[in-house]
């Protein structure tokens, strides 16, 4: 029955703050598309372009824990819903794409069978970051994708010119800072090799070790990977806790 209640907490809660994510992208993203006039308010065109792009990181770890099952436990079907929903706001992403690849990580973390990781250039964060996206801006993304963002563009000029039409940067903008902000904190980071550091186990990860108002920031906990790897099945809000039992031991 324990079990059951503390389920049901854990779907609750991660359901309410993914909707509170979506919902706040969805605000940021009309407010700047389709209302802000980006030259007329500079400052805050810069402030919402750097609050999208964190909340696009937080698109990602939505579809993120949805791939382990971790936001709505015993709900498969919220789960891939909510997956594909925020991949596809991200920036047109398929999540049925990414799950596999994103589960290969996981099994084979930190080796050459691994996509997210690459064995060949495993300090240097641009050529992994080049790696890291040519791997996963494959011909679907480029075909699917490029068509979604052609369209939107198109729309928008109709609607306000070319004027409105550039403001489709603040929402390829964003996501692709979001990429390197999510690649850097949540992959390079984590799995990067330094020369006379080893691992603590199979994993082949290490943890940040930021207070967790900056762990948020920077990567909705993400950055907690040790703990991430050890306990795949934990939803990031839950990842501070983990972080705080590990080091407490």
């Amino acid at each position: 029955m324990t079990d059951h209640i503390a389920t049901e907490r854990q779907a609750r809660t991660g359901l309410l703050l993914a909707i509170a994510v979506i919902g706040a992208w969805l605000g940021g993203h009309v407010a700047a598309v389709w209302v802000l006039t980006a030259w007329e308010q500079p400052f805050f065109a810069i402030a919402l372009f750097m609050v999208q792009t964190w909340l696009s990181v937080g698109l990602f770890i939505i579809a993120h824990d949805a791939m382990h099952g971790s936001l709505a436990p015993g709900m498969p079907a919220v789960n891939k819903g909510f997956g594909r929903l925020a991949l596809r706001l991200y920036m047109g992403f398929s999540y049925d794409r990414l799950y596999p690849k994103h589960h290969a990580h996981h099994d084979h973390v930190g080796t050459a069978d691994d996509p997210d990781f690459d064995p060949d250039h495993p300090t240097s964060l641009p050529r992994w970051y080049w790696t890291f996206m040519t791997r996963y801006l494959d011909w679907y993304v480029f075909w699917v994708t490029g068509t979604i963002v052609t369209i939107y563009a198109v729309t928008l000029f109709l609607v306000g010119g070319w004027e409105r039409a550039v403001h489709i940067l603040f929402w390829a903008g964003p996501s692709l800072a979001a990429s390197m902000q999510l690649f850097y904190f949540g992959t390079y980071r984590p799995h990067h090799h330094v020369e006379g550091e080893v691992f603590a186990d199979h994993h082949n990860s290490r943890s940040n070790d930021f207070p967790v108002w900056k762990s948020l920031l920077t990567c909705f906990h993400f950055g907690y990977h040790h703990e991430h790897h050890l306990h795949p099945g934990t939803p990031w809000w839950r990842l501070p806790d983990v972080r705080r039992q590990a080091k407490a031991k």
